[in-house]
C-alpha cells in the first residue's frame, strides 16, 4: 500500500507523515478495520470516498472530508466506533487521522490539505 504525507498548505504545518492510501474497493471497504490505534503521525487516504462507517471498529478516529482541490469540507473530531459520518456531496477523499490529530494539529474546515507521495515530500524538504 502506497504511503504519503499530508501538510496543511494553510497552517504551513504537518498533519500526518505516514499515511496509507486505500483507493481500491477492498481496501476502501476495509479501512483500518483489524488495524491497531494508528500512531500520532499515521493514518488512511480512502479515495474516492464520501462518508465513512466507524462498525465493528475498537477506537475512535478523526476524520476530515476534502474535495478536489484538498479543502477541508467536514471534519470529524473523534468518530466513535459504531457511528458513521454523514454523506458529503462536494467530498472525493476521506483521511482518517488518530484521534484529536485535528485538534493537535489546528485543522479545520476551509484548510486546504495537499497530498504528497513520499519523493514529493522529501524533495520539498531538501528545498525548503
Amino acid at each position: 500500500m502506497k504511503t504519503l504525507r499530508v501538510w496543511n498548505a494553510t497552517r504551513n504545518s504537518a498533519v500526518a507523515e505516514r499515511v496509507r492510501l486505500a483507493d481500491t474497493w477492498w481496501s476502501r471497504l476495509r479501512g483500518m478495520l483489524g488495524s491497531p490505534e494508528p500512531a500520532a503521525d499515521e493514518g488512511m487516504l480512502l479515495a474516492p470516498c464520501q462518508s465513512v462507517h466507524m462498525y465493528w471498529m475498537k477506537y475512535s478516529l478523526d476524520v476530515a472530508f476534502l474535495d478536489p482541490e484538498g479543502r477541508v469540507v467536514e471534519a470529524y473530531h473523534g468518530l466513535e466506533p459504531s457511528k458513521r459520518s454523514r454523506w458529503h456531496r462536494k467530498a472525493n477523499r476521506a483521511l482518517e487521522l488518530r484521534e484529536g490529530t485535528l485538534a493537535e494539529t489546528g485543522t479545520q474546515v476551509g484548510d486546504r490539505l495537499e497530498i504528497l507521495s513520499t519523493a514529493d515530500a522529501m524533495e520539498r524538504q531538501t528545498h525548503a
